[in-house]
């Protein structure tokens, strides 16, 4: 049976991959684009403060060409953070001590971001970091086709079904939770209420399709990729723990309801999962695919003075503040998120639990994650809020630990 579900995810893949090679293949007409608004988009600036998928909202909108949008994202941060550890209570350490942390102003983050309307209800967006802390050179978040309106007659019964279905297929920030739009993204944090988000960050870009029906504030999803954050061609291997040389697609699933009950409340609940059977060749990447970097500086990292540490140790501390628990062979990952607003006051729940393992080991292992955030919103058009948020994390970081580890952090934030 597991066979056949593998099968039939790598054929689904295969079919939805091929749906933007088909599509920009059709030359329609005049391509001059002017500068406007595309439809079916999640915006950047405060208003999309609270926006999670995008919505059929401007399905009797009137087409009037194709139209074209650039648009930026640029953050500035200043950092004043004090941390200490007490190697003594570390098992087996002997030597080491954290980067000494010092207050001052960090490297500014930069996105750019094309959104194109291609036709009545077909979208395009593509999404750049020119500055990260991960990378300082250019970089290609990623570009996918979304499809809200068949650009073709596809009869009585695909017409209606697209009233409330999309289609989106590239290489894209797959939708696994909710917490990933509450999250920072290089120089895009205008809806990330705190300076970072999750502990165990789970965000990352993979290739692949997802398929939304959404009703009456009812919605569903499912999603299959590739389950790395880039392409990979090359051959997958066996391990002395592992002689399973597959690699299998991962699936998504979502599902959940999103509603105002009346002006001045909404409430939302969604469940997700992520699952991948096997995966021997770069490995999977829910938990390690951002390509922009934490934006906390050296906190909690080992090692020497960063102004004498090497260009590739600095690379490599751009998790700081993150915790990856290292599933890149298996994994099975349920996030379920809860959301509310009633007037000024939000809140925004998240718990996770993840199963799944290594290529260099034979034992599943499990991570837990609960994270509550509350938040006052005040002032004209709300601009103003403070909040505070509470985040804990236990797991076994390996199958030679006896015992998980637990890892809590508490914020409090004041923004405009």
């Amino acid at each position: 049976m597991k066979n056949y579900i593998t099968n039939a995810a790598k054929l689904l893949l295969a079919i939805v991959m091929v749906i933007p090679v088909v599509t920009m293949a059709q030359k329609q007409g005049d391509e001059t684009f002017t500068y406007g608004n595309p439809f079916f988009w999640r915006p950047y600036s405060q208003n999309g403060i609270g926006v999670f998928e995008t919505t059929k909202a401007n399905m009797s909108k009137k087409f009037e060409g194709k139209t074209i949008r650039f648009g930026a994202g640029f953050t500035q941060q200043y950092q004043s953070i004090k941390h200490s550890n007490d190697l003594s209570t570390i098992k087996n350490v002997t030597s080491g001590r954290l980067f000494k942390l010092v207050p001052g102003l960090m490297t500014a983050q930069a996105n750019l971001f094309i959104d194109a309307q291609l036709a009545d209800g077909v979208t395009l967006n593509v999404t750049n970091y020119m500055s990260a802390r991960h990378h300082n050179e250019f970089w290609v978040k990623g570009g996918y086709l979304q499809i809200d309106k068949l650009p073709f007659d596809g009869g009585e019964f695909l017409n209606n079904l697209m009233k409330y279905a999309t289609i989106k297929a590239g290489h894209f920030e797959v939708n696994y939770g909710d917490a990933h739009f509450r999250r920072p993204d290089g120089g895009n944090t205008l809806q990330a209420p705190f300076m970072e988000g999750n502990i165990m960050d789970a965000f990352a870009t993979e290739i692949g399709g997802e398929i939304y029906l959404q009703k009456d504030g009812l919605f569903g999803m499912l999603g299959v990729t590739n389950g790395m954050i880039k392409g990979h061609v090359d051959s997958t291997f066996a391990t002395v723990a592992d002689a399973n040389a597959d690699r299998n697609p991962s699936i998504i699933l979502k599902a959940g309801f999103d509603k105002q009950l009346s002006e001045k409340v909404r409430v939302r609940l969604s469940g997700s999962l992520y699952s991948n059977s096997s995966n021997a060749g770069s490995g999977l990447t829910l938990y390690s695919g951002d390509r922009t970097g934490s934006n906390y500086q050296n906190v909690m990292e080992v090692g020497a003075n960063a102004s004498t540490g090497s260009a590739k140790a600095y690379t490599e501390m751009m998790s700081s503040g993150r915790y990856n628990p290292g599933f890149s062979k298996k994994i099975t990952a349920i996030m379920i998120n809860g959301f509310a607003k009633v007037y000024g006051f939000e809140s925004f729940l998240t718990y996770e639990t993840a199963k799944g393992r290594s290529k260099t080991e034979t034992v599943e292992r499990t991570a837990n994650q609960f994270a509550i955030e509350g938040l006052y919103r005040f002032g004209a058009n709300e601009k103003f809020y403070v909040g505070v948020k509470y985040n804990t994390v236990t797991n076994k970081p390996t199958a030679a630990y006896t015992k998980d580890i637990t890892i809590t952090a508490a914020s409090v934030w004041m923004k405009d």
